[in-house]
């Protein structure tokens, strides 16, 4: 994978969706470009801490029926992942139905129901597994009444990957997510908020080497504040933050699997424009 030649490309498509005529007809839209950075990260079957810088661009909207949400990282490891260079891409629109019905669906703290479907996309040059996933998703949305958002979904998982060692495309067996994605200010101090998702996924089924999977857990939350006030900039313009990511049974790997457990800080900042 020529990394500077995807990245180039993702970034293309992003802003291609950006500027489409769905996008200008959005009732809101956000884009932005970040940055973070860890040294803690783990991969399956190396057990090596490993440095990685990631860049990202994500872009969200809102429209008359619902809303948009793709986020394309670039990931970068250090040798001790020998170098490997990776591009995961998220895709999720989810239709309010209460936009698309005319009727309300709230009851106690749920402000609305919804309806997700998206996919995953990665391709992973190391010298190791070589990971080409590709994953469809569709589930039921609850929409929190929270200050920001809070948004919770259970979503049927179709997965497949067709890694180096093996010669044809391997899917595993249709399994649930439960993921939770959130952006909420704290409001006891201007300028700073609470972000991030958690999913956990239940075990998929055998691996394409015959060997089994466990139910895999993923939390990543950050704190970011918004010094781009303080600048000068418009308010969320730029932000710095302080990250965290929890990830146990890594892509379905039992806890015996050297790697398969991550406890990952970061530092982290992104630029909305």
């Amino acid at each position: 994978m020529n990394f500077k030649t995807t990245g180039a490309a993702l970034i293309a498509a992003v802003s291609a969706l950006a500027a489409s005529p769905s996008a200008q007809a959005a009732e809101w839209s956000d884009t932005s470009i970040g940055y973070r950075y860890g040294s803690n990260f783990q991969e399956p079957f190396n057990g090596k801490k490993i440095a990685k810088d990631i860049f990202n661009i994500t872009h969200a909207s809102g429209y008359k029926y619902g809303s948009n949400y793709l986020n394309v990282d670039l990931l970068q490891s250090d040798a001790v992942d020998s170098s490997a260079q990776e591009a995961y891409v998220v895709y999720r629109n989810t239709l309010d139905l209460g936009k698309v019905t005319g009727k309300t669906y709230a009851f106690g703290p749920v402000r609305g129901v919804g309806l997700t479907a998206g996919f995953d996309w990665n391709t992973k040059n190391d010298t190791g597994y070589a990971s080409k996933k590709r994953m469809l998703v569709i589930g039921p949305t609850l929409m929190l009444d929270v200050p920001g958002f809070l948004n919770v979904s259970l979503l049927v998982l179709q997965e497949s990957n067709m890694p180096k060692s093996i010669t044809s495309r391997y899917t595993y067996k249709t399994h649930p997510m439960l993921t939770a994605a959130w952006g909420i200010p704290v409001s006891a101090v201007p300028g700073l908020s609470f972000e991030g998702y958690m999913n956990y996924i239940a075990a998929k089924g055998s691996n394409e080497f015959g060997g089994g999977t466990s139910p895999e857990t993923n939390i990543d939350a950050t704190l970011f504040y918004d010094v781009g006030t303080l600048m000068g900039a418009g308010k969320n313009t730029f932000r710095v933050g302080v990250g965290y990511q929890y990830w146990r049974n890594k892509f379905g790997n039992p806890s015996n699997v050297s790697g398969s457990l991550a406890k990952t800080p970061m530092l982290r900042a992104d630029y909305h424009f």
